[in-house]
């Protein structure tokens, strides 16, 4: 309990959760995350929240919610856009800093080792 009243990067604290109270709660994603709105900003949009299932990585959106959280479609998801293709893919989170991360050839975690060059490149060298 205390860790929800200072923590924000684990979920929602104990203030966004006593806010969101009132507010209407529309769905959730696979992931498992759900989303709330309710209210209006200074812009006359109506307001719309994600509590994450687990860490606060903007990154664990899926697309289709993304759109709605930033206005891009008025209903929600499963109303305002097309059933999934099969030849889609599911959408990933950010794994930059991960072991899932991508290495290209050559970087320091993979040996540090690249393709030689083509011959088309010759190295600059100072004072030349």
């Amino acid at each position: 309990m205390l860790g929800k009243i200072f923590t924000w990067w684990n979920g929602a604290t104990i203030g966004t959760a006593w806010q969101l109270r009132r507010k209407r709660r529309v769905g959730s994603d696979s992931l498992g995350n759900v989303y709330y709105e309710g209210g209006t900003d200074p812009n006359g949009l109506t307001r719309r929240w994600v509590i994450y299932n687990g860490a606060n990585d903007a990154s664990r959106v899926p697309p289709e919610w993304f759109g709605w959280l930033h206005h891009q479609v008025a209903d929600l998801p499963d109303q305002a856009l097309p059933p999934v293709r099969a030849w889609q893919k599911e959408a990933v989170p950010n794994l930059t800093g991960t072991g899932l991360a991508y290495r290209p050839p050559g970087a320091l975690e993979k040996g540090g080792r690249r393709a030689a060059a083509t011959g088309d490149y010759e190295a600059w060298t100072p004072g030349e």
